[in-house]
C-alpha cells in the first residue's frame, strides 16, 4: 500500500494539474487545426443581435449575413434589416490569406449616404454599439496567425467540455495597440478544434471580456455555434449574437460582396 501510495504522490508531483503526460500539439499546431476546420464554400443566415446595458436596458438588431471562400480568401457581408433606423446599414470585409496584405473592410452607413473604409489601425475599434470589434467580427470563429505568438499553456473545459488553452500574445506593442488586447486565451475544444470561450485583457493586462461560443452543433455536416455571448468586464454591457436559417447548401451570389450591394442592399 505504500509502494501505491509512494507511485500516486509521484504521478501528481509529475503532473500537477492532471495531465495525462501526452504530449500538447504547439499553439501554432492548434491555431492551424482551428482554421482548417470545415467552414463550407459559402453560407447564409440570419443573425439577431442583442446588446444589453449593465442597467438591463437591451437593444435588439436583426441582420442578414453572408461569408463565402475564395480559394483562402474569406469575404463576408452583413446587411441590417432592424430596427428602422438603422435598416440599411451594411458591412462588408475581405480577408486575404497573405500576413503582407492588410484585409479590407467597408461600412455603409444610409444616413450619411457614404461608404466607409476601416484601416487597419481602427479594426480595434467596437463594431457598431456591440462588444465585438471590427477584428472580433472579422475572425469568426477562427485565428489571426500574423498578429499574434501562440503558446499551448495547459487543459481545462467550456460548459463541460475538454479542452487546450491556447495563448495568444501581440507579436508587437503596434499590433496591441490596434487590436486592443495584451493578451487573449483560448480554450479550445479538441475534439472539433472550434474555440468555445476567449478571454481577453487590455494594454494594461486587465480582464477586459470575455467570449463564449454556444449552442454548437452540425448543420449540413458543418459545426457551427447558434450562440455567441461576450460580457465586457469593465462596463457591465453585454452581446448576444444568435443565429437561424444557417445554409451551407443554397449558394451565395457573388455580387453580394461587393461595394456596390453595400449602398444598394440585400434582395432575396
Amino acid at each position: 500500500m505504500n509502494t501505491l501510495l509512494a507511485l500516486l504522490a509521484a504521478t501528481f508531483f509529475i503532473f500537477p494539474d492532471g495531465a495525462s503526460g501526452t504530449e500538447l500539439p504547439s499553439g501554432d499546431e492548434i491555431a492551424r487545426r482551428i482554421n482548417e476546420r470545415d467552414e463550407g464554400l459559402a453560407v447564409s443566415r440570419q443573425v439577431t443581435m442583442e446588446m444589453t446595458e449593465a442597467s438591463g436596458k437591451t437593444r435588439i438588431r436583426e441582420t442578414q449575413g453572408f461569408r463565402k471562400y475564395y480559394g483562402k480568401e474569406k469575404r463576408t457581408m452583413i446587411f441590417y434589416q432592424s430596427p428602422r433606423s438603422i435598416r440599411g446599414t451594411a458591412f462588408l470585409t475581405y480577408d486575404y490569406p497573405e500576413p503582407e496584405h492588410d484585409d479590407d473592410q467597408w461600412l455603409y452607413l444610409p444616413a450619411l449616404r457614404k461608404v466607409r473604409r476601416i484601416s487597419a489601425a481602427d479594426r480595434g475599434d467596437y463594431f457598431l454599439g456591440t462588444d465585438f470589434t471590427y477584428e472580433d467580427i472579422k475572425l469568426e470563429t477562427r485565428v489571426s496567425l500574423k498578429d499574434y505568438h501562440r503558446n499551448t499553456v495547459g487543459e481545462s473545459e467550456a460548459d463541460g467540455v475538454h479542452c487546450l488553452l491556447l495563448e495568444n500574445l501581440p507579436v508587437s506593442q503596434e499590433i496591441a495597440e490596434e487590436l486592443g488586447y495584451s493578451k487573449v486565451l483560448q480554450c479550445v475544444d479538441d475534439r472539433i478544434w472550434m474555440v468555445r470561450r476567449a478571454q481577453m485583457w487590455d494594454l494594461k493586462g486587465q480582464p477586459l471580456k470575455t467570449i463564449h461560443f454556444r449552442d454548437i452543433r452540425q448543420v449540413q455536416g458543418i459545426w457551427t455555434p447558434h450562440l455567441i455571448e461576450v460580457v465586457n468586464h469593465k462596463t457591465g454591457h453585454r452581446t448576444r449574437f444568435r443565429f437561424a436559417n444557417v445554409d451551407y447548401q443554397a449558394g451565395v451570389e457573388d455580387r453580394i460582396f461587393t461595394q456596390n450591394a453595400l449602398k444598394r442592399g440585400w434582395r432575396r
